[in-house]
């Protein structure tokens, strides 16, 4: 037995020998515990240190364990990154994504009060904070690049900064774009009482933000951190948007669980789609990622198109025309004309 585990069986046997000290040396105590009750306490003290010893016995077994973890990392066919170079940190990308909704959306989710006053000092911190954490990450990111695909350096720690200081002079373009999401939201919905409830609450302004951002930084080059970003608004709101998709003005998700939308899709103006609702790709093969990387395989749906809930449209050639409306629950596979009404025919119901 090692010399911790002697001490601590000691102590223990020290503890439990005062216990009987105490109660034998009671006995001139008008309040006196039973002798039932110190039987009892006594055995539960032993049970104590039975379950002490055993927890001890277990614990033992750690070390064994632990080398046979550290040495599946070296297994070639299992995934890991022990290096001395950082890789991006999901927490700092959500630290992001919340100092941007800060930015984008003035006063509704600052720490503190945002007046006229501390406006400009507020904003300016903020900008700096995103500048920090942003460039940092990039960084991160593209160094990742290099060294694990073994590309000619980049000036990672410059490219960093630059990129940083191109998405942030972006913000006033992401403002009116998520601007005008929040008012097609309203004016649509007869559910909403107020933009700020919107801004507040709904998970389809909240996704679509973030993807707003996440695409701006797909196409600057950024690697990782676009895909992180736009999978947290997915485990936060259940919508599931690629920062590949290209989503034009005035975009609506209602509802929004369930909703996904593919790599290659294009949106344009005007959409509107419901909860559950696909735009994805065909079935490929076991091979598909090779083959068809960086090709059309999803979806385009033109202006002013309405999708309802538990609509799938597969397909890179696929096409939905101008002001289509396609109705709950279909299966499209095929390009819909413009100006065409798509719906499953009635279903005939049975009343028992």
């Amino acid at each position: 037995m090692e010399a911790s585990g002697i001490s601590l069986v000691v102590f223990q046997t020290w503890q439990a020998a005062c216990y009987i000290w105490k109660y034998i040396n009671n006995g001139n105590n008008p309040h006196k515990k039973s002798k039932d009750l110190m039987t009892e306490e006594i055995t539960l003290q032993q049970t104590c240190l039975t379950e002490a010893d055993t927890l001890s016995s277990y614990r033992k077994r750690l070390p064994g364990i632990a080398e046979k973890i550290i040495a599946s990392c070296d297994d070639a066919e299992c995934y890991t990154h022990v290096d001395y170079e950082p890789i991006p940190s999901r927490e700092s990308v959500i630290k992001i994504i919340k100092s941007m909704r800060a930015m984008i959306f003035p006063g509704y989710f600052s720490s503190g009060k945002l007046d006229p006053v501390n406006l400009k000092y507020t904003m300016g911190q903020l900008a700096a904070s995103v500048f920090d954490l942003l460039s940092e990450q990039i960084c991160h990111s593209v160094r990742h690049d290099c060294l694990r695909y073994n590309q000619p350096c980049s000036d990672c720690g410059e490219k960093g900064h630059e990129l940083a200081l191109a998405f942030l002079d972006t913000i006033p373009q992401l403002r009116r774009l998520l601007s005008n999401d929040v008012r097609a939201t309203f004016d649509g919905d007869p559910a909403a009482h107020s933009y700020d409830e919107i801004i507040f609450s709904y998970p389809g302004v909240f996704a679509l933000m973030v993807h707003r951002i996440a695409h701006r930084l797909n196409e600057l080059g950024i690697p990782l951190l676009p895909r992180i970003m736009t999978e947290y608004a997915h485990s936060i709101t259940g919508i599931d948007i690629h920062p590949g998709a290209q989503i034009g003005e005035r975009f609506v998700i209602d509802h929004g669980t369930g909703v996904v939308i593919g790599e290659t899709t294009r949106i344009g103006n005007n959409v509107r789609i419901y909860q559950g609702v696909t735009l994805g790709a065909l079935s490929l093969p076991i091979d598909a990622g090779e083959i068809y990387r960086g090709k059309k395989r999803h979806p385009t749906i033109e202006d002013d198109v309405i999708i309802y809930s538990g609509a799938t449209i597969l397909g890179g050639d696929t096409t939905i025309g101008k002001r289509s409306v396609i109705g709950g629950n279909v299966w499209i596979t095929e390009s819909v004309p413009p100006n065409t009404k798509v719906v499953l025919e009635r279903p005939k119901l049975i009343y028992r």
